[in-house]
């Protein structure tokens, strides 16, 4: 379970995996097996290390098969779930320890038991509105000796509060009927978070790590009644809220594991702890040893899942779940263009939106360090990228040289100090070289790429002292890391209209715009409508039609309201309309318009991905191929490309592949029963290849296809009737037929612009060109697709264009084109002969009993045979496996058209001399081959017709294509789901 990824399944010991949690909330707090059926699967949703940003449950899910399907067994309100139990002696009792709502008091926390399954649920624990369960164990001889860590905890946007009486460690022995305080030789005055861990191998031993004034490790050798503080050790006592884990060795009761900053582990009963060595990243929240291998162990961590075979000695990675938490997400304009983002705890990262046969991890690199947030590149100079991490330090990165410099900007003497948010933002604008903005109480501007910076503006935020009191944050253990850094700017917008007219919003509700540069400001936060006070905004974003026009989405949830919402205004924030819709689930973090068609704009939110084509009056859940419920922190719209790039907060980052019919999608398009709609251009990608193999067990991002889209829009699903697609070229003659999809809503073809692949003979040889299974390119130009619908034709264009990063002439792509044609047509050519051959061989052979010179007939086609292609002979002679090296006429065909087709550009001279050469060789053995069979046939027919047998026949070109009906290449890569507007994207995955 990941902390914002889902549910994932691995059925070979984590070598790869599967989500199987894909349709609901991706916040997962405990998964628990049950332990009488490996089926039965209990997922509590709901992340309990209760950092600032942590997300939310919705309730405690089931499954009975596996993963497969999974059912909502109730508690929706409990928002966090840090333990399930499961009763090994009756799997329908089960026990979840919720720790309930982080930012506002509720009742729905504590200790709930079912007896039935899940049916019914009965609240067995309870101590306030405050206090939740925040560890639960069971006595491994008698489960229904139950001890509950109990924690009051409460978050706001500018503090943390671990602690309060509520907090206590209690006991059931009657299966959770009866609980009481079990807390002599525990700390006295108030407690803070506990975790609490039974021995498998000896059911009286209990330890207990429990933060109070001291934070110690206890421990108790009579179920509970008596506790011994043991070790005060630094990763025992660090950030308790944050580790209060342990887990003890199922073999030994002496041996207790404590995963925290690093891992720890105690071989004496907690008296002393030592670290247990190896490589892996640090924040550890799970850990499981394996109970029949004490030396096997899976480690959970803020970087991923890490496995052990020699008791943590040495780790391995499981590098194929792709999980990461994206703050951010920008791009560059190469080609193919890069994307940046900031990840949780994981530094900074670039990567490839396209790269050969996949995206491996490989190809990404990291240009900073800590938890990332924001990257920007530079507009002059895609050299240098600027990168924030954890409360406004910013660096500089070059790309070129890995050369990375400190430009924070620091206050002046005598000036207050700087707040930067945890999340700083940071912004550069198109076609200002060098030009950055970051806040932090103020707006800051440099035009020399930070050497230097200027102040703009002043406090921008309310300046409430009572928010900026991070010293009092922690409770009992201070925690202040900035991460409850208050009022501060959260988010920049510059006008794409006009540079002067600049946008910002904060994280205490303030929401401020400048027309001047920032000479001036206006405060039109109480403009704002039905939006509670103090608000955190989240993202503004300036329109890019009007100057006056800007968008902006607000979050409540730090205050304990869920509610999402969304506003525009058109007049510089005098006035705002609600862009917020019952069809909208989540608080919403970032909202985007368009860059072409004003009326097109996304949304993310904490449950999704959200479309709206009529301006915000309805909004759409893109789900196909996307997670239906992760939170999206982020959107970026690529300007040439029309990419829609997301950052989630769990699953890494998506890319929607290609806008352009989304632009086109207008409520009067949705209301026809069919519509062919525009794509981008079709790019004839230069062909790259790359030999490596990283085996399964890393993960490899989705690079796509390199293929044409055609899109059409069906209203309703189509029943009954023809319905064909064909691409035509200029001349209107038929060059591929595309399968199509009947399904309403969008639909995606793909043409691979190539003709179909050449048919080519059957041999034993390896002809390693891997261009040799591809047709050529088509030649570039507008080609017309026509979609035949019952008896109505629609036509619509595609345009097909060379790749831009080709210098070749459009002479010396014809050249290309032209010889590639004349190679393919070769190979094809020599495969109709080995056919003819083998054919009229295989007739002699057929009629071998009748016909005296029928078996002499057939050997002297398979020696035809034999000197045009490898056939394996030899291979069969020796009676081994293995190459023979054999290069015959095919091989060479083949080794020419390979050389031709991977290129785009003019073949060089050797290869149109060698095909001339070859063409003329095949001439040659066709005319004897004709020449001899002519011979063969006449003397052998009437033989056979005296034996009223049918005569030879030599196969014809025309029938031996007849035979080769081979599909054309469309294929349907979008498959609409039912719901919302019918707008089921399928994006290409990108995802580190």
């Amino acid at each position: 379970g990941a902390a914002g990824g889902g549910v994932w399944k691995s059925d070979n010991g984590g070598l790869t995996f599967k989500p199987v949690f894909e349709d609901y909330v991706q916040s997962i707090g405990a998964v628990r097996i049950d332990p009488s059926n490996p089926k039965t699967v209990w997922v509590g949703t709901g992340e309990s290390w209760v950092r600032n940003r942590v997300s939310v449950g919705a309730g405690v899910y089931k499954t009975t098969d596996g993963g497969d399907n999974w059912q909502l067994m109730g508690l929706a309100e409990t928002e966090r779930i840090g333990r399930i139990l499961v009763n090994p002696r009756d799997g329908n009792t089960v026990y979840v320890c919720a720790l309930g709502h982080l930012w506002n008091s509720n009742a729905e926390r504590g200790v709930f038991r079912t007896k039935d399954g899940g049916k019914t649920w009965k609240k067995v624990f309870y101590v306030n509105e405050d206090t939740g369960c925040a560890d639960l164990a069971a006595d491994p001889q008698d489960p229904d000796i139950l001890y509950a860590g109990m924690w009051q905890a409460r978050r706001y946007p500018w503090k943390f509060i671990s602690g309060g009486p509520g907090s206590g460690v209690f006991r059931s022995t009657d299966g959770g009927e009866t609980w009481k305080p079990i807390r002599k030789g525990l700390p006295a005055g108030d407690l803070g978070r506990i975790g609490i861990a039974t021995a498998p191998s000896r059911g009286s031993r209990i330890y207990a790590v429990v933060e109070a004034k001291e934070t110690a490790l206890y421990r108790s050798d009579d179920l509970g009644e008596n506790w011994t503080k043991m070790n005060t050790s630094f990763n025992v006592q660090g950030r308790p809220f944050y580790f209060a884990y342990l887990v003890v060795d199922p073999a030994d009761y002496q041996r207790v594991y404590k995963p925290g900053f690093g891992l720890t582990v105690s071989d004496d009963g907690g008296k002393t702890f030592g670290g247990v060595g190896g490589s892996y990243h640090g924040d550890l929240h799970a850990l499981w040893i394996d109970p029949k291998n004490s030396y096997h162990l899976l480690l959970g961590t803020d970087g991923g899942v890490f496995a052990s075979s020699d008791r943590g000695a040495h780790w391995q990675m499981l590098a194929a779940l792709p999980v990461s938490q994206f703050y951010h997400v920008t791009y560059d304009m190469q080609m193919p263009y890069n994307v940046y983002g900031g990840l949780q705890d994981n530094g900074t990262w670039t990567g490839p939106s396209k790269h050969t046969d996949g995206i491996p991890n490989r190809a990404w690199r990291n240009v900073a360090f800590g938890d990332g947030f924001a990257a920007q590149v530079d507009q002059g100079d895609p050299d240098y990228i600027y990168v924030e991490f954890q409360g406004g330090h910013v660096t500089r990165y070059r790309l070129s040289n890995s050369e990375s410099k400190n430009i924070r900007p620091f206050p002046k003497p005598g000036e207050p100090e700087l707040r930067f948010n945890w999340n700083t933002p940071l912004l550069t604008r198109p076609g200002r070289t060098g030009t950055l903005y970051l806040g932090s109480q103020y707006l800051f501007r440099s035009t020399d790429r930070g050497d230097s910076w200027a102040r703009i503006s002043p406090d921008l935020t309310t300046n409430n002292p009572e928010k900026q009191k991070q010293e009092e944050s922690g409770g009992l253990t201070v925690d202040n890391t900035d991460a409850e850094k208050h009022c501060t700017i959260y988010t920049i917008s510059e006008s794409p209209k006009n540079p002067n007219v600049i946008w910002v919003g904060t994280d205490d509700g303030n929401f401020q715009m400048t027309r001047d540069a920032g000479k001036t400001w206006t405060n039109v936060t109480k403009n704002l409508p039905g939006i509670p006070d103090a608000t955190w905004v989240s993202t503004v974003e300036a329109g890019h039609f009007e100057e006056g026009t800007a968008y902006a989405s607000l979050d409540g949830h730090q205050t304990g309201d869920m509610k999402t919402y969304l506003v525009r205004t058109r007049d510089f924030g005098k006035t705002w309309e609600s862009l917020s819709t019952p069809d909208l689930s989540g608080y919403a973090h970032v909202i985007r318009e368009d860059l072409v068609n004003p009326n097109l704009l996304f949304a993310g939110t904490e449950m999704g991905l959200f479309v709206s084509v009529d301006g915000g009056k309805n909004w759409g859940k893109l789900t196909s191929g996307f997670p239906k419920s992760v939170a999206v922190r982020d959107l970026a719209i690529h300007p040439r490309e029309n990419d829609l790039i997301v950052a989630t907060h769990g699953r890494g980052i998506y890319i929607v592949d290609d806008l352009t019919p989304l632009r086109a999608l207008t409520p009067e398009v949705l209301d026809t029963d069919f519509a062919m709609l525009p794509s981008r251009n079709g790019v004839q990608t230069l062909s790259t290849f790359e030999q490596r193999s990283e085996g399964d067990g890393e993960f490899s991002g989705d690079t796509g296809r390199d293929a044409a889209r055609i899109v059409y829009y069906l209203k309703k699903r189509m029943l009954v009737g023809e319905f064909k697609a064909g691409v035509y070229d200029s001349k209107g003659e038929l060059v591929e037929d595309l399968s199509t999809s009947r399904r309403k809503g969008l639909n995606v073809l793909e043409w691979s612009m190539r003709m179909k692949p050449p048919k080519t003979p059957p041999a034993t040889a390896l002809v390693p060109d891997p261009y040799t299974f591809f047709g050529p390119y088509v030649p570039d130009g507008t080609y017309t697709v026509k979609v035949t619908r019952g008896k109505e034709t629609t036509t619509a264009e595609v345009h097909i264009i060379p790749d831009p990063r080709a210098k070749h002439t459009a002479a010396e792509r014809a050249e290309q084109h032209k010889t590639a044609v004349e190679a393919y047509h070769l190979v094809e050519h020599i495969a109709f002969v080995v056919d003819a051959v083998s054919d009229l061989g295989a007739q002699a052979a057929d009629r071998a009993g009748k016909l005296p010179a029928g078996d002499a007939l057939r050997k002297r086609m398979e020696a035809l045979r034999d000197s045009l292609e490898a056939t394996g002979k030899k291979l069969a002679a020796s009676k081994s496996g293995g190459e023979t090296g054999e290069i015959k006429l095919r091989e060479k065909i083949l080794e020419v058209y390979g050389g031709v087709n991977g290129y785009t550009g003019r073949p060089t001279e050797s290869l149109i001399s060698q095909l001339a050469a070859l063409t003329k060789e095949l001439d040659r053995v066709e005319a004897d081959f004709r020449a001899a069979a002519q011979k063969e046939l006449a003397a052998a027919n009437p033989e056979l017709d005296k034996n009223k047998l049918p005569g030879l026949k030599l196969l014809s070109e025309e029938d031996w294509r007849k035979k080769d009906q081979r599909q054309g290449s469309g294929m349907l890569v979008m498959d609409p789901e039912p719901g919302g507007l019918d707008l089921q994207v399928l994006p290409y995955l990108w995802v580190r």
